[in-house]
């Protein structure tokens, strides 16, 4: 009942409402005027038939009549009272049956529900609240982010224009806003000036409305935007603080670099000052079958400590394993390795295998000609690798300009489709589509086809990426997971991501448990899944960490994990 006031307010202050229950009252002065005008006319037929009624009465007849109770205890005797019941009793069916609860549902009952949803959808944020994230459309990157947003314990809020939808959301549990984006009014609402990022990720048109709507409100606050198109760039770069990502581009490059035999076979995913990260097929390499122990020992006979790369983990089916000394290294296992370039190279001379860049007859084959595929397309015609694309909609202009001759139209289930585009030959298949079940299906079919090949696999869904690993894909990279890192690292740089299925780099402070302890004392790896890779100083990233490494409190720890283990992390060493 405490909600009731203000529904009524907002019930009753709406035009739409006021237009409603104004034809809502005209009608019922309507129906009103009938039933006196009939009580009058009860009236006058008595007469001519010689009896009299009282004004109660011939109302009560009216009602009772038109409601098609009809009593029976007042009746006429005459043919003309006869019809003129008869007119009664089916105006009442059309007036009172009929009409009435229709206008009352549609004017009132109905706008009177929509008030009471709208009114639980808040429209405004606190004036207290400050560092929050702004978010104007739901959608898989967004909710991997929110996901993100909820263990760093960073606020944030969905402006969101459609109320039936801001009450699903708001039902599910996300802190949802009601406003229009265009409106600045709204966004002042919202504490945008003391906002820590606003992320647009709708279409091209309605990203456009959003930045120049904040920027009449606030010059200061950052803005992550997606563009679907190149022709919006230069459009959305144009307001100050500005970050804009082609998503789809991104992905299609990154699916393309972890193509076996594209550039050197250590792959780079990231690098830090001089510690770099970086990964390699087992397959590539002389060290399938053989446990991380006995490479480890390997490596302390061949190289002196400056030179050793560290093996950070592994990646089995999308399955991240921690580098166990009893750990097996599978035919299709990824080492994931960080050390310097020069660490990194020493690891190629002795372990990569002499057959690893014998690729020159095979191609890559590319499943699905939309803009991932064309990103994909791109990348590797810029490393000088041949490739094919399969693509359905022989109407694709786009795909021509950037693989002209290298298309084979036709369905990608086709046997003879994929004959002709080279599987039997291709040393990588990427799937590229934005239909999860459909790349389901594309993997297992290409691995029943090729057991030997490389399967890469782009998913939309994060619940799809065990999925797709199932049906034969090598490695899979998550659209959501992709996006919301990329939007992490502009709100904060302590996260890089590695791969999208969950497997980050961050930086913590040292926690206040760890302090003095050695990382052989501090069993971080043991415990939590979680590996040390590098130490944050004052004096800048110290990599090459041994089990005698003391950890203070000016410094940082810089790890990797994967979800889970970032957030049993923080659970069982709390900073404070």
């Amino acid at each position: 009942m405490k909600f009731l006031p203000s529904q009524l307010v907002y019930f009753f202050q709406n035009r739409k409402t006021q237009k409603n229950v104004a034809a809502l009252v005209r009608f019922l002065l309507f129906v009103l005027l009938i039933i006196l005008l009939y009580s009058m006319l009860f009236h006058y037929i008595m007469v001519l038939e010689g009896r009299n009624f009282s004004w109660v009465t011939g109302l009560y007849w009216t009602l009772t009549v038109m409601s098609t109770l009809g009593f029976g205890d007042i009746t006429f005797f005459s043919d003309t009272g006869h019809i003129f019941t008869i007119v009664v009793l089916l105006s009442g069916i059309v007036l009172l049956l009929v009409i009435l609860p229709f206008t009352f549902i549609q004017f009132f009952y109905a706008p009177w529900l929509e008030a009471q949803e709208r009114s639980r959808v808040p429209r405004e944020l606190l004036k207290e609240v400050r560092g929050h994230v702004l978010i104007t459309d739901f959608g898989p990157i967004t909710e991997m982010l929110i996901d993100k947003l909820n263990r760093r314990q960073v606020k944030y809020a969905i402006l969101e224009r459609d109320w039936q939808r801001a009450a699903e959301l708001n039902d599910l549990g996300y802190r949802v806003v009601l406003g229009d984006l265009d409106d600045p009014e709204t966004w002042s609402r919202l504490q945008v000036q003391q906002a820590a990022l606003v992320v647009a990720t709708g279409d091209d048109l309605t990203n456009t409305s959003a930045a120049f709507t904040v920027r009449e409100v606030t010059q200061d606050v950052p803005m992550v935007l997606s563009a679907t198109e190149e022709n919006s760039l230069d459009i959305l770069n144009f307001p100050v603080k500005v970050h804009v990502f082609l998503f789809h581009r991104i992905l299609g490059r990154r699916l393309a670099e972890r193509t076996v035999g594209l550039g050197r076979p250590i792959n780079i995913v990231s690098q830090m000052d001089e510690l770099v990260l970086g990964e390699i097929s087992a397959s590539q390499t002389t060290l399938a079958g053989r446990s991380l122990g006995a490479i480890l020992a390997e490596e302390r006979r061949v190289h002196r400590p400056e030179e050793r790369v560290q093996v950070i983990g592994l990646w089995e089916r999308g399955k991240f394993l921690a580098p166990q000394m009893d750990r097996v290294i599978g035919e299709r296992s990824i080492l994931l390795l960080a050390g310097s370039l020069a660490q990194l190279d020493a690891f190629e001379a002795q372990h990569v295998s002499p057959s690893a860049g014998d690729l020159s007859d095979a191609s890559v084959l590319i499943l699905g000609g939309g803009r991932v595929g064309r990103a994909v397309a791109e990348t590797l015609h810029q490393h000088s690798l041949r490739f094919s694309i399969v693509e359905k909609d022989s109407d694709t202009k786009e795909l021509e300009k950037v693989a002209t001759g290298h298309v084979v139209f036709g369905d990608a289930a086709d046997i003879e489709v994929l004959e002709k585009a080279g599987i039997m030959k291709a040393r990588t298949v990427i799937v590229t589509t934005r239909d999860d079940a459909m790349n389901m299906y594309l993997c297992f079919y290409c691995r029943q086809l090729r057991p030997d090949v490389q399967i890469i696999s782009r998913t939309t869904l994060q619940r799809s990426v065990s999925k797709l690993h199932t049906a034969g894909a090598d490695l899979v990279l998550s659209y959501a997971s992709m996006g919301a890192n990329a939007i992490m690292n502009v709100l904060s740089t302590d996260e890089i991501s590695m791969f999208t299925e969950g497997l980050n780099i961050f930086t913590l402070p040292v926690p206040y448990r760890l302090l003095g302890k050695t990382l052989a004392e501090s069993r971080i790896r043991e415990v939590t899944g979680c590996s040390v890779i590098a130490l944050q100083t004052a004096k800048g990233l110290v990599a090459g960490l041994g089990a005698e490494t003391r950890l203070e409190s000016s410094e940082s720890l810089v790890m990797i994990g994967s979800s889970e283990a970032e957030e049993l992390f923080a659970e069982l060493f709390p900073q404070h």
